[in-house]
């Protein structure tokens, strides 16, 4: 089993930082890409940042400049910096990855339970 939990959400007001983390653990044999994802009210989910195992990345053009996903391989764990937030980033953030459990051949998408971010004006 994989379990994909993410930490860090919380109320901030405009302009402000938050900093988003999320640990894979379990039985797992490999890892590919791993990214962040957020969906607000009414609003479908959409991808805001994915970084690969070489540590490339890529961004939604809304948050381009101000967030910045890392990752530490060795911990099995992404993080997400947001500096200058803004109230249209209010949303749950989920975390997300594909993984190959060490007792599977194949890669599955794992996600995690989400954690709200709360922007006030």
């Amino acid at each position: 089993q994989v379990q994909v939990v993410e930490s860090g959400g919380g109320l901030v007001q405009a302009g402000g930082s938050l900093r988003l983390s999320c640990t894979a653990s379990g039985s797992i044999f490999s890892i590919k890409n791993m990214g962040w994802y957020r969906q607000a009210p009414g609003k479908q989910r959409e991808l805001v940042a994915d970084i690969t195992t070489g540590g490339s990345t890529n961004y939604a053009d809304s948050v381009k400049g101000r967030f910045t996903i890392s990752r530490d391989n060795a911990k099995n764990t992404v993080y997400l910096q947001m500096n200058s937030l803004k109230p249209e980033d209010t949303a749950v953030y989920y975390c997300n990855g594909r993984f190959r459990p060490a007792d599977s051949l194949f890669f599955y998408d794992y996600w995690g339970q989400g954690t709200r971010v709360t922007v006030s004006s």
